[in-house]
């Protein structure tokens, strides 16, 4: 029988089909940071405007330290003050300054950048106005001081500036902030050449307290910082602040939310002694310490070189004066020495003055290439080297050139060293960190005029001898710097 053909069948599996909807997996929101913000904004006319307002602090700083240089020959003659009593006039101002620069830096950690910065400046205003009616050295003094706390604070515009700008253009922008220092030394020198001949050393410094009162009313264009806010946990005023940045300057926002930790623990004295940055710190203190003693040192002796001619040993240790007694004119030798500031010696200091932005081009590309330690520690070296070389006797030209290359090296070395300092540190410490990096530099600047004013006077190869080594120390701690800041991100915790 035959077999019957059995067809192929095919068994399909049926299997039972869901016809719910798969639920979609959750994706993961985007977040940016305010380092990612300023990156992102970049540079445009915000950072414009913030570099004139926030720059011009430094116009207002220099008009009140400078003053001290161009007022001392005057009032050493209106209440006829030996050297000692003219020095501690920049002594005492100093002083207030080192005090009132640790507080303000810990302040503006824990409240804010901007009220600080605000406070200060009127503040400095206030008693510099009421210096131009002291009635008595002791007066002057006491609220010369008073002036000094007050400055002390404008050293929260440099870290709004450095908080804003992006990366790449801290290394550009902020050794130019130097040019409005120059601005307003060459200011209060023109000034005193016109005013204290004419109307008085009182009237000079009422016309130099102008600047402050208009940036007052200046500030109120330039926000709080952002990182500030972010560590306040004021995630709003931040976002705020950056959004208006970016409108500004015409750029955009990072997508996705703006997250930063809340940082508690701000402006304590403890994270500058950390182990992380204590050698650093140290060595910032030192270095700070060295150059504001060589700044204002020859600050200082510039005006003592111009009244004396010590480099070639003409100086003059009294001066015969003539005095009204019983109707007859009578000469008598007086323990001061009084000798008012020539037109050629205003012209001597402006140009001197100028010098102070002679290197800016070859100081950024310094910092923006060897870096900020480097760099640092070569200027030092320079300025330690010209120091000595201050000591030959040469023509009232040579003088002039040896002066003007002199402010142009402590010039760069107060650039480089803000920007180091600026950088270096924490959001949560960097105000305190550069207070009490200013606060201690106070004390080389308190001890400069005793070595400028007076020590000068006696030695004047052992005063320049002492200048050239404590810059020879501070080249070396540049150099020996353990942290490089160059195209490093600004840190926000440490």
């Amino acid at each position: 029988m035959a077999r019957k053909q059995t067809e192929p069948i095919a068994i399909i599996s049926l299997r039972r089909l869901s016809m719910r909807i798969p639920e979609p997996q959750p994706q993961e929101s985007k977040t940016f940071t305010v380092e990612d913000a300023v990156e992102t904004i970049g540079f445009g006319r915000f950072h414009i405007a913030l570099f004139l307002i926030m720059g011009s602090t430094g116009v207002v700083e220099a008009m009140e330290i400078m003053l001290l240089a161009v007022v001392s020959p005057v009032i050493r003659c209106e209440w006829q003050l030996e050297n000692w009593q003219v020095a501690l006039v920049t002594t005492m101002v100093f002083f207030g300054y080192m005090v009132s620069s640790i507080l303000f830096g810990l302040l503006a950690d824990r409240y804010g950048r901007w009220k600080i910065l605000l406070i200060s400046f009127v503040w400095g205003s206030y008693f510099s106005l009421l210096t131009s009616f002291a009635p008595s050295y002791i007066w002057f003094v006491f609220l010369r001081t008073m002036v000094g706390c007050g400055v002390s604070g404008h050293a929260q515009g440099l870290i709004i500036k450095t908080e804003f700008l992006p990366t790449k253009y801290r290394g550009y922008m902020l050794p130019l902030s130097q040019v409005f220092w120059l601005t307003g030394s060459l200011l209060v020198i023109g000034l005193a050449s016109v005013v204290v001949p004419t109307i008085g050393w009182r009237w000079l410094i009422r016309v130099a307290s102008i600047p402050g009162i208009i940036l007052i009313v200046a500030f109120r264009f330039i926000p709080e910082s952002a990182r500030f806010n972010v560590s306040t946990g004021n995630t709003q005023a931040a976002l705020a602040t950056l959004e208006s940045i970016a409108k500004m300057n015409r750029s955009f926002m990072p997508e996705g939310k703006l997250v930063e930790p809340i940082l508690e623990k701000r402006g304590r004295f403890a994270d500058l002694l950390d182990a992380k940055y204590l050698r650093t710190t140290l060595q910032i203190w030192v270095i700070w310490l060295g150059i504001s003693f060589a700044y204002y040192g020859i600050i200082l002796a510039s005006a003592e070189l111009l009244e004396r001619d010590l480099v070639c040993g003409s100086k003059l240790k009294s001066k015969s004066t003539v005095v009204e007694a019983g109707g007859h004119l009578e000469e008598t030798q007086s323990p001061c020495y009084c000798h008012m500031f020539a037109p050629s010696d205003y012209q001597t200091m402006i140009i001197s003055t100028i010098g102070e932005i002679a290197l800016n081009p070859l100081n950024m590309l310094g910092i923006n290439f060897l870096g900020r330690r480097l760099t640092l520690s070569i200027t030092m070296g320079c300025t330690a080297l010209f120091f000595l070389l201050l000591n030959i006797c040469t023509s009232s030209a040579g003088l002039t050139g040896f002066l003007f290359t002199l402010r142009a090296l402590v010039a760069a070395n107060f650039n480089t060293i803000y920007i180091y300092t600026a950088e270096v540190y924490p959001t949560t410490t960097r105000a305190l960190g550069m207070g009490t990096s200013g606060s201690l530099c106070r004390i080389g600047a308190m001890v400069a005029p005793f070595i400028s004013q007076v020590l000068m006077s006696a030695s004047f190869l052992g005063a320049l001898c002492l200048f050239s080594s404590v810059c020879a120390i501070c080249a070396i701690s540049a150099f020996t710097l353990p942290i490089e800041t160059k195209g490093r991100a600004l840190q926000q915790i440490k």
